[in-house]
């Protein structure tokens, strides 16, 4: 079969006075967010292209079918398919999920508190019914249980529609409303709800309020942002007596508040927004709470009285590289979460005493914690703690924050057989190229031999401060029983070790993060993990640049690499500030377009910029169609480039959903699909095709 060729249409493009050719910008079409919802309207010579792509590399796979039907059973026969939540006690009702065994979207159940009668007020699968897509924002009962708001995304674009019924006979009762955010609030007398509204570049700027029972062109306007890098969205007070509209973009953030018995709601701002500082807020105990890292770097935690909101005073002072992490609020407790040395952390503190001591969960250094409630009356001693790691399944338990009981709940049940002792979970630290210890998680099978001989598959993100926790994963036991050790850099751009540790990994310092992934990568062939050639990088997303920068400059380094809708056509997004999310992003990447720096940079590690005339390991590329964050062009681009340019023969392969979004396909069986169609190509190049 005769591999792809898109056709070349040289432009010359230019920015600063710097000019440069691109041959493939013609992919970007000017009606392009049009396309996200509309495929039909899609380029019929990028579609032809994106269906030979699809063609090739489905022939190229052809060999991998046993092996993808293999392991789409495995990883389904790990998953308890007839299952429950455990529920949660509003104030009338018992409310929680289930699946079932021939279903690939959720259920939502509840009945009377006291009652035994069973209600299904949400189906997934009928819902779904006839949908190459579907996707749900939101699915939120009223305060007066009788109405069920939802909101809808039929192509993977994530312009939401809402809709509206009566959950005693399904009845829609109003008007749908289209091109949302998908987030729904219902107001505390249920008369109303608040929803986002998208603009003409997939931006939520605007707060609408709609009243039941009126046309949607008189929904009220009560919240508008004008600064086009700043998103907005309204939520609700623990004590369900204010409403705060939050704004931010990725490094500031701006609060609103207003009381629940406003008929007009006049929002009124908590303070002004300073460039770089976030603050959240919460209402409980008649006082207002606030998470920030205003004076506080890896932030602190603040109250004041309802009565005035200009008396702040610190109640969890901050504290040298420790990350002070989100709380909730009981009667009599508080309980919140701290990051210490890249790991995760839960405090409980005595509201009357205030004294505070860790909630000790499991004898397991290396865990991801958690903590929930089991009901909304909070006038209780009773919580849900749970925790899990790279090798434990989720436990939950009940726990007593006075007598320091706990009791098993729930555990994630692995019906197809686990036995956790199989496997070794480690946490090293190498040395970057200045100094800085970059964690590593790394987890193997007990019978992986550690003399280099195995292959090691190293993820890696390493933007937007987002933090990548030591977690379990059903899926991943498919490559960690087949000799292949599972590591996970936790590299700069995230916060595992605080807000230093991002900014050291952002704007013009971003190229810390691709020089960490491969200082990582370098260090576990060192320490004898693994061996040079024998290491497949994975990344998504912005994960998905890492891939694509790091792949460009060290590609001797790697036998494949995986690269999930990739970010790999930064300076063309970064200078299009009609894009959905390259305003909000300026300082994360910056803003090449106003500032000849930011440009340069950028342009130097931009991985479809810095292709090389050189050999490429073995490369798997997905996106999809309507994906509005990372655009299906960029790795299209990328994908026609590097074919254009590389130098050995190793397989490139580009597949692209034609009905799917960012995260891929919906429904369990499609993801599960996924995974093992990225899995079977990492089995093929280690040559694990018969395993």
């Amino acid at each position: 079969m005769n591999i792809p060729k898109l056709s070349k249409q040289p432009t010359i493009k230019s920015c600063h006075g710097i000019s440069w050719e691109d041959d493939f910008s013609w992919v970007h079409q000017e009606n392009i967010l049009e396309v996200l919802k509309d495929g039909s309207k899609l380029l019929p010579e990028v579609k032809k292209y994106l269906d030979e792509e699809n063609s090739y590399t489905k022939k190229q796979l052809e060999d991998t079918k046993p092996l993808q039907k293999k392991l789409f059973d495995e990883i389904k026969s790990r998953i308890k398919l007839d299952d429950e939540s455990l529920p949660y006690k509003d104030k009338n009702y018992e409310y929680w999920t289930k699946v079932t065994k021939d279903g690939n979207y959720s259920k939502k159940l509840r009945r009377k508190i006291g009652d035994q009668q069973i209600e299904i007020y949400w189906d997934g699968d009928i819902e779904a019914k006839g949908k190459k897509f579907f996707s749900t924002g939101d699915v939120a009962v009223s305060h007066n249980d009788k109405f069920l708001a939802y909101s809808i995304d039929d192509k993977g674009s994530e312009y939401f529609t809402i809709f509206i019924r009566k959950i005693s006979n399904n009845e829609i009762i109003e008007e749908p409303i289209p091109d949302t955010a998908g987030g729904i609030t219902w107001s505390y007398d249920d008369q109303y709800f608040f929803y986002s509204k998208l603009d003409k570049f997939h931006r939520p700027r605007q707060i609408y309020r709609h009243k039941l029972g009126t046309n949607i062109k008189e929904d009220i306007l009560i919240f508008e942002e004008k600064d086009a890098r700043f998103t907005c969205g309204l939520g609700t007070s623990s004590d369900e007596k204010f409403y705060f509209i939050s704004t931010s973009e990725h490094t500031t953030s701006e609060v609103y508040y207003f009381n629940k018995d406003e008929t007009k709601p006049e929002p009124k701002l908590v303070f002004k927004r300073e460039e770089g500082v976030e603050y959240s807020l919460d209402s409980w105990g008649g006082y207002f709470w606030m998470h920030t890292n205003r004076d506080a770097k890896d932030f602190k935690i603040l109250r004041c009285k309802n009565s005035d909101i200009n008396q702040w005073e610190d109640f969890i002072p901050a504290k040298d590289e420790v990350l002070i992490g989100g709380f909730v609020l009981l009667n009599n407790w508080m309980v919140r979460s701290e990051r210490v040395d890249a790991l995760p952390k839960l405090f409980v503190r005595n509201l009357k005493t205030n004294i505070e001591e860790e909630l000790e969960i499991s004898d397991e250094e290396i865990i991801s914690p958690g903590m929930s409630l089991g009901q909304k009356d909070r006038n209780t001693d009773n919580i849900r703690i749970s925790y899990e790691s790279p090798k434990t399944p989720t436990r939950t338990y009940e726990y007593n924050l006075v007598t320091k009981e706990k009791k098993l709940l729930k555990e994630l049940e692995i019906p197809s057989g686990y036995e956790r002792n199989n496997y070794i979970v480690k946490r090293i630290n190498c040395l970057a190229h200045d100094g800085r210890k970059i964690p590593i998680t790394i987890t193997y099978h007990k019978d992986t031999k550690l003399d280099g001989s195995a292959n090691l598959l190293l993820y890696g993100y390493g933007s937007y401060g987002h933090t990548i926790p030591p977690s379990f994963s059903t899926t991943r036991l498919s490559l960690i029983n087949r000799n292949i050790i599972w590591a996970t850099a936790h590299i700069r751009g995230g916060m595992e070790r605080g807000m230093k540790y991002w900014e050291e990994g952002k704007m013009l310092n971003k190229k810390n993060t691709f020089k960490d992934y491969i200082s990582c990568t370098k260090y576990l062939i060192d320490q004898k993990y693994t061996a040079k050639g024998k290491i497949i990088g994975y990344g998504g997303s912005a994960g998905g640049l890492l891939m694509g920068a790091v792949v460009n400059e060290a590609p001797e380094l790697f036998l494949g690499m995986i690269m999930a809708v990739p970010f790999v056509d930064s300076l063309t997004t970064n200078l299009d500030h009609s894009l959905p999310l390259t305003a909000g992003e300026f300082n994360e990447f910056g803003n090449a377009k106003e500032n000849i720096e930011h440009f340069k940079y950028i342009k130097s590690y931009s991985p479809y910029h810095n292709i090389k005339k050189m050999d490429y390991p073995h490369i798997l590329i997905t996106t999809s169609l309507s994906d509005n964050r990372v655009l299906f062009d960029e790795p299209t681009k990328f994908t026609a480039k590097l074919r254009d340019t590389k130098t050995d023969n190793n397989l490139l392969l580009f597949k692209c959903e034609m009905d799917a979004g960012h995260g891929g396909k919906s429904g369990r069986d499609a993801a599960i699909e996924e995974v093992a169609f990225d899995y079977a190509f990492a089995l093929k190049i280690t040559n694990k095709l018969n395993t």
